[in-house]
């Protein structure tokens, strides 16, 4: 597998959300932290599938996006609903957003 920086910042992204979501009260542990990691490893998946089948590349990196846009969504939600902090979720933005654009080069280059 080609291990394209993006590799490294959805390993780090993963980490940092399991451990963050970790610290989120039960009642959201089991719908909101669930769902992030849902959609962080699907996001994960995608990018491996793209990396690994040339042939379906482009529909394998928008399946990347939409689980991006998804999950920076529902971080959204989190931050709203007081689950996230100020400075907890500039930074996850900031990891989001680094993940978008090595995904948007990507899905330039793959056409």
């Amino acid at each position: 597998m080609n291990e394209s920086p993006i590799f490294s910042k959805i390993h780090d992204l993963l980490v940092w959300l399991l451990q963050a979501t970790r610290k989120f009260p039960r009642e959201h542990r089991f719908t909101l932290a669930e769902e992030i990691s849902n959609q962080c490893f699907a996001l994960q998946r995608a990018l491996v599938a793209a990396s690994l089948d040339k042939r379906q590349e482009a529909e394998h990196l928008l399946a990347a996006d939409i689980a991006l846009t998804c999950l920076r969504r529902t971080l959204l939600i989190c931050h709203e609903m007081k689950l996230l902090d100020d400075v907890p979720y500039r930074h996850v933005t900031q990891m989001t957003s680094e993940v978008g654009r090595l995904l948007g080069a990507w899905r330039k280059r793959a056409g």
